[in-house]
């Protein structure tokens, strides 16, 4: 029989991704409690926003709204985790499917289960050329438990539709449609030799990086430290981690992509990395968040139940940085973390920062 003290050693060296596992899920547990009694209300989604007054943007309404709108039948666990060669890589093939346009990302995620390579339509089409209108093609990344057809699937084609050149990449994780879970600055290095690639076959000198959520955030790594100042014109993010989150935001939303805690009960880096307070974020943070060289626009809402609070977003105010909130534009607007990017006043609003001298008001 070991010893207690032997057993006590064992457990001390338990490897800090699987604490982190733990502690999310733990943060699962929280969530799920947290999110129990708003489920339970049956009001409609007209009369939640008819409720929402210009004083306040209470938080906890955000579970109810969102999570009452991602219902679907449970994903089996296996169907989640089946393997997708490259699925990370960035790189697309020839056998990578393009997926319909979807109208929320439940829908669009539930499709990326059995297509966990599928392009959102409009995306890497390698033979675009950007006109003079455009001339920095768009590169989108998507957020954590996330991958690129199931964040852009609506937002993709609607910029391809305006004129861009328009590329996404999946990154952080071997496994789809899970993905965004490895280590951010490795991650940070899949988004620069895409980048590359996508400068080298449009011969555009610099792009433009729309992100969400991890995705938001990531790419100030890439700016920071691996040479991506030089060559990204503009960083758009919805909704981005760029101060971290809780335990209870990753359990929310592991909650809402469905078998993401499957992943949560392995190996997820990039959790730990985005928990508030974290060495990643001190150290990305550290000496100033932000280029002189490049433009920021970072979108959030009061109703983001994952980035707590919602103005954790923000980065701090300089001349070349905006922050906005989607209720500045539409107060009765009730979107949440993970469907923003299927929101319509969203997409006007990154339209707006992608070209400020042709902004549009956005439609409520």
């Amino acid at each position: 029989m070991r010893s207690n003290g032997t057993m006590r050693a064992r457990r001390r060296r338990r490897p800090v991704t699987a604490l982190t596992g733990l502690a999310v899920a733990a943060g699962l547990v929280l969530a799920g409690a947290a999110a129990a009694p708003a489920t339970a209300r049956t009001a409609s989604t007209t009369a939640s926003a008819t409720a929402v007054s210009t004083a306040q943007a209470p938080a906890a309404q955000a579970a109810s709204v969102q999570t009452a709108s991602v219902q679907a039948p449970p994903v089996r666990a296996g169907a989640v985790r089946a393997t997708s060669a490259g699925a990370a890589s960035g790189a697309s093939t020839a056998t990578d499917p393009v997926g319909p346009p979807q109208g929320n990302f439940l829908s669009a995620f539930l499709y990326s289960v059995t297509q966990p390579t599928a392009l959102p339509p409009g995306a890497n089409d390698w033979s675009c050329k950007p006109g003079p209108a455009h001339p920095r093609p768009i590169v989108l990344a998507h957020g954590t438990f996330e991958n690129r057809y199931a964040n852009w699937a609506a937002l993709s084609p609607e910029l391809k539709n305006a004129g861009y050149c328009v590329f996404a990449l999946n990154y952080g994780g071997t496994k789809g449609p899970v993905l965004g879970t490895g280590d951010i600055a490795a991650s940070a290095g899949q988004l620069a030799a895409f980048v590359d690639r996508v400068r080298a076959a449009t011969g555009a000198a610099k792009v433009d990086i729309v992100g969400h959520s991890q995705g938001g955030m990531m790419p100030r790594y890439y700016i920071k430290n691996l040479g991506g100042a030089a060559k990204v014109g503009r960083l758009v993010a919805l909704v981005p981690s760029n101060h971290g989150t809780s335990l209870i935001g990753l359990g929310l939303l592991a909650r809402l992509v469905p078998g993401a805690d499957v992943v949560v009960g392995a190996a997820c880096p990039s959790c730990e990395q985005q928990i508030v307070g974290s060495r990643f974020l001190k150290e990305l943070n550290a000496g100033g968040e932000t280029d002189p060289a490049v433009d920021y626009t970072v979108i959030s809402t009061w109703y983001d139940e994952v980035v707590t609070p919602y103005t954790s977003a923000f980065l701090p105010s300089a001349r070349n940085v905006t922050n906005e909130t989607l209720q500045s534009h539409c107060l009765l607007n009730i979107t949440a973390h993970i469907n923003i990017t299927y929101d319509r006043t969203a997409t006007r609003l990154v339209l707006n920062a992608l070209d400020p001298a042709h902004a549009q008001r956005p439609t409520c």
